[in-house]
């Protein structure tokens, strides 16, 4: 067995830590709310991975567009979230949201998860992982 590297298994994220995380999902939950894709791939690496049951697919930029407005639709949707950090590193943070989505009379209960990577001093969206779709 090799030595653990350093930076990886043995970082321990400070309160500071989790809430930055927290906060930046608060800002992209707002937007999502407003619909305001520009501004959420704004917060995105890409390409972007989106990972579904069997399938792994690269987004650029455009691809973002287009399918995050697609899902966000036209009508009011509401979210109820509880996230769960998981940090790989000082930089990588893998979080387990579990949440109920909400349209007109219709709630689903659901669970995923998303990477995001510290650069250049900011967290970035670069990878979704959820089943069933």
């Amino acid at each position: 067995m090799s030595a653990v590297p350093s930076g990886g298994a043995g970082f321990a994220p400070t309160e500071e830590d989790v809430a930055g995380v927290l906060a930046w999902f608060e800002e992209w939950d707002a937007l999502a709310v407003a619909k305001d894709v520009e501004a959420m791939a704004g917060m995105a690496l890409f390409p972007v991975n989106a990972v579904t049951d069997g399938s792994a697919q690269s987004w650029d930029r455009e691809r973002f567009l287009r399918d995050m407005a697609a899902s966000l639709g036209d009508g009011d949707v509401g979210m109820e979230s509880v996230r769960t950090p998981h940090f790989v590193s000082a930089d990588l943070v893998f979080v387990i949201t579990d949440a109920t989505i909400t349209a007109g009379d219709h709630s689903q209960v659901v669970r995923y998860g998303d990477l995001l990577v510290r650069s250049g001093g900011k967290w970035l969206f670069q990878t979704m992982v959820q089943g069933g779709w």
